[in-house]
């Protein structure tokens, strides 16, 4: 089993910016593609942005291009998603997920595509 463990969501002001942090605990052998997703309430969950093991492949919502940046640090186990010129409708909870992969530079936009899940992380952008 694959812990997913977000940290870094809080109340910011439209414009300003926010850093959240997803770790795993993951197998050592094995390769993932990790993902952002949120889900504001009462609507479904969305993808945000993905990263593949390699980390030369990214991809982006074309709501959030330009003001979010996914990265990932493999040693510590970590990806991170700096998210930049906050609007009112980023409020949401955001969610980390992970995929085992076979292919270094592969990514996942679709929620089902994802097996590993963290509990969410609160994000609320005040105007």
């Amino acid at each position: 089993q694959v812990q997913v463990v977000e940290s870094g969501g809080g109340l910011v002001q439209a414009g300003g910016s926010l850093r959240l942090s997803c770790t795993t605990s993951r197998r050592t052998s094995s390769w993932y593609v990790m993902g952002w997703f949120r889900q504001a309430p009462g609507k479904a969950r969305e993808f945000v942005s993905a990263i593949s093991w390699s980390g030369n492949r990214v991809t982006y919502a074309d709501s959030v291009k330009g003001r979010f940046t996914v990265s990932r640090d493999n040693a510590k186990n970590t990806v991170y998603l700096q998210m930049d010129s906050l609007k009112p409708e980023d409020t949401a909870v955001y969610y980390c997920a992970a995929r085992i992969t076979y292919s270094a530079d592969t990514v996942a936009a679709k929620v089902d595509e994802y097996y590993y899940w963290g509990q969410g992380t609160q994000v609320t952008v005040s105007s």
